[in-house]
């Protein structure tokens, strides 16, 4: 089996991992609020997190030296993931997923301010052609523009924030301290924020599914992502990521008889070639 394959497969399963993720939120927001189910979340992630750092002596790679970094790192990514949470509940599934697609463009526009690397002409249009993405997806106006769509493409911003300082981690972190403060911070985070008031719901035997199903599948879906970038080159992953949207819109149209908005499609396209672009030119750049 060749390397692109073998990269496609795991990139299904980032993708069965995400959109199950996104329809057991919807579900479960019936009951919780995002706190709380990112609380549950982190602490499903922080148990799998621990016992395979503990089954493979990787724990011993988890240090404190930087804590700092972790703490930045986790509250950019605590803030963007209950705005996903949250988008996911009141918009149509299509429109959220297309609008987080605008991260890695977003990144773009970060890293010359906070990583010091330089912002080229490629990437400058990138970012444009970004921007023209989520005005097709979101067509704000004063009818349409909600807290939905405002949670979705703010949700972006924060994800990318998230990568650039997982970026500067990397520099001198295993990936087993990134995963591990990742939950552990998110854990105390979400029970900081859903227990404020005194009252976390609790889990009954019909939602611990579903809740089970959002903690496994946020750390798979990170896993798999992973794995397929170590295997194939991002050119050949970050278009299978775009496969998403169709399936979500799909999944969506099925499960809760959401229309196909043709535009979100539209404005994917355009979000996605921006994408593209920039990864194609500093692929041939580095080869």
């Amino acid at each position: 089996m060749n390397s692109n394959l073998r990269a496609a497969l795991w990139m299904l399963g980032a993708i069965f991992s995400f959109t199950t993720m996104a329809i057991a939120g919807r579900e479960l927001s019936a009951d919780f609020d995002t706190f709380e189910i990112m609380m549950y979340r982190s602490a499903i992630g922080l148990l799998i997190v621990s016992v395979a750092a503990y089954a493979t002596g990787a724990y011993r790679q988890i240090g404190t030296g930087k804590w700092g970094t972790h703490l930045v790192r986790n509250i950019f990514h605590f803030a963007g993931q209950n705005l996903w949470f949250y988008a996911v509940t009141v918009v149509p599934l299509a429109q959220v997923f297309a609008l987080e697609f605008t991260s890695p463009l977003w990144v773009i526009v970060l890293s010359p301010l906070l990583l010091g690397e330089r912002l080229t002409f490629v990437r400058s249009i990138a970012a444009l052609m970004g921007f023209i993405g989520i005005l097709i997806v979101a067509r704000p106006d004063m009818a349409s523009l909600n807290a939905g769509i405002l949670a979705a493409a703010s949700c972006a911003v924060f994800f990318a924030l998230t990568y650039v300082f997982t970026k500067h981690l990397t520099r001198t972190e295993s990936i087993t301290a990134i995963m591990f403060y990742l939950t552990f911070l998110q854990l105390i985070f979400g029970l900081i924020t859903a227990g404020y008031d005194g009252d976390i719901m609790t889990p009954s035997l019909s939602n611990l599914p579903l809740l089970a199903l959002v903690g496994c599948c946020g750390v798979l879906a990170h896993f798999c992502i992973t794995k397929a970038l170590t295997i194939a080159p991002a050119t050949v992953v970050a278009p299978l990521d775009f496969a998403r949207l169709p399936i979500i819109a799909i999944a969506a149209m099925l499960i809760y008889n959401e229309a196909i908005d043709v535009w979100v499609i539209v404005g994917a396209v355009v979000i996605f070639a921006g994408n593209y672009l920039n990864i194609w030119v500093e692929t041939r750049r580095s080869a």
